[in-house]
């Protein structure tokens, strides 16, 4: 593997901005970041030059389904989504999969886990079944369920470790036993597609959920007389918040009022995105409903609700920017650190320094991808 020299960009660390500042990458790794000109390279150093652009980490994004056309729930297909997200700098990615019954979601998991084990996925989320109907969105409401001991364990042993996240609305009866045994294994337990009221939620916090999954985003509303769940995932300092910051999901003030109340260490920009994200207005299929696509807004065929997005993490880490009114140094906390944090692999990727792996994108003025590096190799 070639040994890299990036010079003469804006590199975001976690200790600021070097500018110019330049990075180098060898055998897959970052082996020193540095301010001003970089230093004699290594023979044979291959050098780019960033020429003033934008050098940050990788894209962590725990909440996709898809893109490119490809849905994660055709094997034949994984790898084209993944490298369609790829080309927007998302470097690590959780496959997302929607409600559906447990037999088939068992089908699905065993069907990824090689994508896990190989490297190319950073595990599975499961997004239901254990969802509310009153909130389900683009959710087939006739195969949710309670989370019944016997459903999650089932669940998690087909997924063999590498289930990472698991979405479930806290009001349902079993809940809070689910949310505990998904900890004790190591699993991410979400708060998310819930009808909940304030007292649901807490006792779920308690046993160890600690995500919100796309926050405001099919949650009962927040009432100034009944918090509900948006607001007490909001205050509770234990839970990370994930925003599909597309603009359609959420308005720019929405976005901005939350990022800025739970603060860089609970901000989380995922995509929730279908198939269609980097493929184009369509109809297509998720769960078995069809999916309309118009001027790039997923809804259910007929009208009806949103379903996912057609987001990349690049577009999300611009609109934070450019229409939230964050800093780029707050956005790489939401986009790449926090999120890799996450997931465990807060010593391995989301940050440019020394011995973490070389997963970085080059952005132009603008904030679009000039160039994106996975493992030390130019995708």
């Amino acid at each position: 593997m070639a040994t890299q020299l990036i010079a003469g960009g804006r590199v975001a660390t976690a200790d600021g901005v070097l500018d110019p500042g330049w990075v180098l990458v060898e055998d897959g790794s970052i082996s020193a970041v540095g301010a001003g000109d970089p230093p004699d390279r290594p023979e044979h150093a291959e050098r780019t030059e960033a020429g003033g652009a934008w050098v940050v980490p990788g894209f962590v994004d725990i909440h996709c389904h898809g893109g490119g056309g490809a849905a994660f729930t055709d094997p034949a297909q994984v790898r084209h989504a993944v490298e369609a997200h790829r080309r927007h700098g998302t470097t690590t990615m959780l496959a997302s999969l929607v409600s559906r019954p447990v037999d088939e979601l068992v089908e699905q998991i065993a069907e990824l886990r090689e994508y896990v084990t190989g490297g190319l996925l950073a595990g599975i989320h499961l997004e239901g079944p254990f969802l509310s109907a009153a909130r389900c969105g683009a959710h087939d409401p006739a195969v949710l369920r309670p989370p019944e001991a016997a459903a999650v364990d089932t669940l998690l042993a087909a997924g063999r470790g590498t289930i990472r996240m698991v979405t479930i609305a806290p009001e349902l009866d079993g809940a809070v036993p689910a949310v505990k045994r998904l900890v004790d294994a190591g699993v991410l337990a979400a708060v998310g597609h819930t009808d909940a009221l304030a007292e649901d939620v807490v006792p779920a916090v308690d046993a160890g959920a600690s995500v919100a999954t796309h926050l405001f985003n099919g949650m009962r509303p927040l009432h100034h007389r009944e918090p509900g769940p948006i607001g007490m995932l909001l205050d509770d300092e234990r839970v990370t918040v994930e925003l599909i910051c597309d603009l359609v999901h959420l308005h720019p003030t929405v976005v901005r009022l939350a990022a800025r109340h739970v603060g860089t260490g609970r901000t989380v920009l995922i995509t929730d995105a279908i198939s269609a994200a980097a493929a184009g207005d369509g109809v297509y299929d998720i769960g078995g409903l069809e999916v309309t696509v118009t001027d790039g807004v997923p809804t259910l065929a007929g009208g009806g609700s949103l379903a996912g997005s057609t987001l990349t993490m690049d577009a999300a880490f611009r609109n934070l920017v450019h229409s939230c009114g964050l800093g780029v140094l707050e956005a790489v906390n939401a986009a790449s650190t926090r999120p890799a944090e996450l997931l465990g692999l807060g010593n391995v990727t989301g940050r440019l320094a020394p011995g973490y792996a070389a997963d970085l994108v080059l952005l132009d003025e603008g904030l679009h991808p000039n160039a994106v590096m996975k493992s030390g190799t130019w995708v």
